[in-house]
C-alpha cells in the first residue's frame, strides 16, 4: 500500500507498478473521476530529439473536467493560464513508478478568486481520489 504524500504545488505517490501499467491505472483513474487528457508530453522522447539526452521513461499528462474548466473560464477568461491539471508518470525502478498530480488550490490561490477557490477545491478532491485508485 502506497501513500500520498503533499507539496507545496502537488499530490504525489509511489505505487508498486511498473510504468506502462501505471499510465494506463491513471488515465483509468482520471476518467473515473471526469478528467478527460488533453495533452500529453513524452518527456524521454522530447528529451532525445531536442538534446540528444536518454531519460527515464516520464510522460506529462494535461488532464480537463470539463464542467470545472467551463466553471473556472466563466470566472476568469485568462485562467487558462493555469489549465488543464497537470499529472505526471514517471519510472522509478523497474517495478515502481511515481505518480502526481498539481494541486489546483495552490494554482489558483493567485487569483483571489472565491469561485476559482470552490473549483479548485473541486478538482483537487476529484484528482485524489484518482491518485488513490491508481
Amino acid at each position: 500500500m502506497s501513500v500520498t504524500t503533499d507539496t507545496a504545488y502537488g499530490m504525489k505517490k509511489t505505487v508498486a507498478l511498473g510504468y506502462d501499467e501505471a499510465v494506463e491505472k491513471v488515465r483509468g483513474a482520471l476518467k473515473d473521476q471526469g478528467f478527460g487528457v488533453l495533452t500529453e508530453i513524452d518527456i524521454k522522447e522530447k528529451m532525445k530529439e531536442k538534446l540528444g539526452v536518454d531519460f527515464q521513461r516520464y510522460i506529462i499528462l494535461g488532464a480537463c473536467n470539463p464542467p470545472l474548466a467551463h466553471k473556472a473560464l466563466l470566472a476568469e477568461p485568462d485562467i487558462g493560464l493555469l489549465l488543464p491539471c497537470n499529472v505526471i508518470v514517471y519510472e522509478h525502478g523497474e517495478r515502481e513508478s511515481v505518480v502526481a498530480a498539481a494541486d489546483p488550490e495552490a494554482m489558483m490561490q493567485v487569483t483571489g478568486n472565491e469561485i476559482l477557490r470552490t473549483v479548485a477545491e473541486d478538482a483537487k478532491a476529484r484528482l485524489r481520489k484518482a491518485l488513490a485508485n491508481v
